[in-house]
């Protein structure tokens, strides 16, 4: 009994000093960056002695986030049970968050990594996401019924909406840290939850007729456009060529990553020698940039296609577009959910892209809800730069989301009720 009680204590031991370096890796190094051999090394133990304990990289990652949502549970409750009835707690869990050294990084790896369905860690993480709707929707509700939240507010949409936003929020810090504090954020949100829906001051009922001026000032162009690019010069066969690559090499990056997907694999998928993918993409970092090009040119092609010339108008026509992705580009959203994911490290060939997208993104719809604040369709008491962050990371979030429960959350619907929301109609 002794001897086998020793040899499951070393075992549990040894699985525990594999954990540690991993987690210390994937931290420093990113997730794609770091080999099983490298985890092995670090953790003193040969390679097939660690394939004893883990059958993947992927398993090893799941056991690491395990261990922080498990150790966020449980702060959970306790900060739950400490507090008074009806007070918030989700903020004292972020602030929690973002003093544990990893954890934000590693969540985000792991949110675009199992979005994948073959994932392995694809249930555990969607399993994650219905229990924290239910913990949240039910500590929204006992808010509510405390009168912490107005009663005009619907719990269970709030929930979803709020976690969404956190996740955004989440990926967000991690490229622009001096430009998105994820605590403050959801401390501003969580108190806007005190208002009833749609709300806004009675001395604030500008008369948008007062603003015509701006009707024509054409609203900035979409973030993400290049004006000067051109087609892709070459014949039409080098055309159709090069349009099947990326097709076939933004299928990969969404199913199994970028580190993970060699020029060997696309080139097999393409039905081409790799000496020919090379001719038209000499690298895999350029290719990387082509397929991120080609997303960002398919919607703003298609975002590019209005003609109004009102902020609120094009706010409004944002859950349009969410519609038509889900239905009809759902490769577009698995690619961008996954190498945005993926990228958070400072070396990482797409980090610079992400942290200019984001930026990008603040920036036009800053200016987008400043223009409808100017008009009096943003109430006042709303701040511009606060809504744009807000609406990217929640817009991530519900992607996310939706990647992992396809027929529970409708990420159009929740975007309409939130815009419905903050831009509140007029009566």
């Amino acid at each position: 009994m002794t001897s086998t009680g020793s040899r499951q204590n070393r075992a549990a031991a040894t699985r525990q000093r594999i954990v540690d370096a991993a987690r210390e890796l994937f931290v420093r190094d990113g997730y794609r960056s770091v080999s099983l051999r490298d985890i092995a090394a670090a953790a003193s133990i040969s390679h097939p002695g660690l394939l004893g304990h883990f059958a993947s990289k992927d398993d090893l990652l799941a056991e690491v986030v395990a261990g922080f949502e498990d150790d966020n549970e449980k702060a959970f409750d306790m900060i739950a049970a400490a507090a008074e009835p009806g007070e918030l707690v989700f903020v004292d869990v972020a602030r929690r968050n973002a003093r544990t050294e990893g954890y934000l990084q590693l969540f985000a790896a792991l949110t675009g990594e199992a979005s994948a369905p073959g994932h392995p860690a694809h249930r555990r993480m969607r399993d994650r996401y219905c229990r924290l709707r239910a913990l949240s929707a039910d500590a929204l509700e006992d808010a509510r019924v405390q009168g912490a939240i107005d009663q005009s507010r619907d719990a269970d949409a709030e929930s979803v909406r709020h976690m969404a936003g956190w996740d955004g929020l989440q990926l967000m810090s991690q490229y622009l840290p001096d430009r998105v504090d994820v605590v403050d954020m959801l401390e501003e949100r969580e108190a806007l939850w005190a208002l009833p829906v749609g709300w806004r001051d009675d001395d604030d009922e500008r008369d948008p007729s007062e603003h015509a001026g701006h009707a024509s000032e054409p609203l900035p162009p979409p973030f993400g456009l290049d004006p000067s690019a051109d087609d892709e010069p070459g014949y039409a066969v080098g055309r159709r060529r090069r349009a099947q690559i990326l097709a076939d090499a933004s299928r990969l990056f969404s199913q199994d990553g970028y580190g993970d997907t060699s020029l060997r694999d696309i080139a097999e998928a393409v039905g081409v020698s790799k000496s020919t993918l090379l001719h038209h993409y000499p690298s895999k970092e350029l290719l990387l940039s082509a397929v991120l090009a080609e997303r960002d040119g398919s919607i703003t092609a298609r975002n590019g296609a209005t003609t109004t010339t009102r902020a609120i108008d094009a706010l409004r026509s944002l859950p349009d577009g969410a519609r038509f992705s889900a239905v009809d580009e759902p490769g577009l959203i698995e690619v961008y959910a996954v190498l945005s994911c993926e990228a958070v490290p400072v070396g990482h060939p797409a980090h610079d892209y992400f942290t200019r997208r984001f930026g990008d993104a603040i920036d036009y719809f800053t200016e987008l809800f400043r223009r409808a604040q100017d008009d009096g369709d943003l109430p006042a008491h709303r701040d511009p730069e606060h809504e744009a962050v807000w609406l990217i990371a929640m817009w991530d979030g519900l992607q996310y989301q939706w990647l992992y429960n396809r027929d529970v959350v409708d990420v159009a619907a929740h975007l309409t009720a939130h815009l419905d929301d903050v831009l509140p109609r007029r009566t």
